[in-house]
């Protein structure tokens, strides 16, 4: 303890033994020896050293912290069922050869066709084209079927392998030819490989690339007479 700026020890002189307890009579206080100023002033260093020490250590621990780069943790997409376009019917009115026919076609997802698989393992639907051409008094003049089979020759590995049939639509008359427009492309992108299909007055079939692309050639390329066919 510290008496008028002094610091003692409290030293017990006599003890009184009272039944279980202990009772302390008299004390002596010894003086201690002052520190010196030489002690005061190391003391002092000291405590100034530790706490640039600990601040120094709280500050590359900070910054350790704010280097640390946490990276998003990558979740798997997993494919749904396959997915398949929405089926598409056109009737169109056209002359051709002098007279009035009606233009029909229609796409259909067919689950009959093999599905085709994007770089994640999605399943496509592939569809079916059907082409009526119509008389004026609604018999069948012309009827055909298409599907991504019948542009195999016409398109490259790709879309032979991951393509599906896109597209069918009426274009033009030609002559003794109706023309239409057809695309085979990769699922839910944008690409695709745009062909065009002629039909003559006798059913018969040309296919070829779209002219700003290689022609790869045709198919059923015969010519018929004016006064016959349809």
């Amino acid at each position: 303890m510290s008496i008028n700026g002094k610091r003692y020890w409290i030293t017990p002189a006599r003890y009184e033994n009272s039944g279980l307890f202990l009772w302390l009579s008299d004390f002596y206080f010894v003086p201690l020896p002052a520190k010196s100023e030489k002690a005061n002033r190391m003391n002092r260093q000291l405590t100034i050293l530790a706490l640039a020490a600990l601040a120094a250590l709280a500050g590359c621990k900070e910054k350790k912290q704010t280097e640390d780069i946490i990276a998003p943790r990558m979740e798997v997409v997993k494919p749904s069922g396959p997915i398949r376009m929405q089926p598409y019917n056109d009737t169109r009115s056209v002359q051709w050869l002098g007279k009035e026919y009606k233009v029909e076609v229609s796409r259909t997802p067919s689950d009959s066709l093999p599905k085709v698989k994007d770089e994640t393992g999605q399943q496509f639907v592939d569809n079916r084209i059907t082409l009526v051409v119509r008389r004026a008094d609604g018999s069948v003049a012309i009827q055909k079927s298409f599907t991504k089979a019948t542009f195999e020759s016409y398109v490259d590995a790709a879309y032979r392998k991951g393509g599906i049939l896109e597209g069918f639509v009426f274009d033009a008359v030609d002559g003794q030819q109706l023309e239409f427009a057809a695309s085979i492309c990769l699922p839910q992108t944008d690409e695709y490989i745009p062909l065009e299909v002629k039909i003559d007055n006798f059913g018969n079939v040309k296919i070829e690339r779209d002219s700003q692309m290689d022609t790869n050639g045709s198919s059923d390329d015969n010519d018929g007479d004016d006064d016959e066919g349809v």
